[in-house]
């Protein structure tokens, strides 16, 4: 199954296709100082995705200091969340006779089905209590349609629902975006991948990030991400004075 879980990213993230490319940031004593047309974007930091969750990510409850700190620079904030429904498409258990990690085929292509989490709802979908972003404008909830999955911020595991989440940046004058959160390998990766290919230009913080890293997953992302041209950085990276 694990190999097939790889094959389903590669195969979506090989389904992408790079746009334009953004504007250039300001740069401050080799640092890059996000300006008020840069937009953080945190992704699914929640209860489920770390230790003690449904679907946790190893060390995933890391990213939090490191999210808060460089936070701080930014004037534009987006946080996700995967809120599912009961009874989710993606749910091993919606589907008789499977297991999680193993694939079925839904309406859009083959679905890796997962654990129950994040019910919206549910403590486990809840955000993660220490995460600190009182200047976030908006709180993005995906994967909220029943019969289909959503790892991207933008675009839904169907290729063809859009969560409004470019429209809403396009429209506040953003250029760039910073992606963090969980996970690097999946829905951090789809989520700067479309934005790459939506005219962003794309930074993903490497250690503001965690994977899962299932057979290879992390090193297959990050040299699809870096192919479409998104750019690994470090939190280092960033003036946030």
């Amino acid at each position: 199954m694990i190999p097939a879980q790889r094959r389903f990213f590669l195969q979506s993230a090989a389904a992408l296709t790079l746009a334009g490319a953004g504007m250039p940031l300001a740069f401050a004593a080799g640092k890059i100082k996000p300006g008020e047309r840069a937009a953080l974007i945190v992704v699914d930091v929640q209860n489920c995705f770390v230790p003690g969750g449904t679907l946790p990510v190893a060390k995933g409850d890391e990213v939090v200091p490191v999210i808060n700190r460089i936070a701080t620079a930014f004037e534009n904030v987006v946080v996700t969340q995967d809120w599912h429904t009961p009874g989710h498409a993606s749910f091993a258990s919606t589907h008789a006779g499977k297991k999680p990690f193993e694939t079925t085929k839904l309406s859009y292509g083959q679905q890796v089905l997962w654990p129950d989490h994040c019910v919206r709802g549910t403590d486990d979908a809840a955000l993660h209590k220490d995460l600190k972003l009182p200047q976030a404008q908006v709180i993005l909830r995906k994967g909220f349609h029943e019969h289909v999955d959503s790892y991207s911020a933008f675009e839904e595991a169907d290729r063809k629902t859009s969560t409004g989440l470019a429209g809403y940046l396009k429209q506040r004058g953003i250029k760039t975006v910073f992606v963090t959160g969980l996970a690097t390998d999946f829905c951090v990766a789809w989520t700067a991948l479309d934005a790459k290919r939506l005219g962003f230009e794309t930074y993903v913080v490497e250690d503001a990030c965690r994977a899962i890293d299932l057979n290879g997953s992390l090193e297959a992302a990050w040299k699809q991400m870096k192919a479409k041209g998104v750019k690994r950085i470090q939190s280092s990276d960033l003036d946030i004075a």
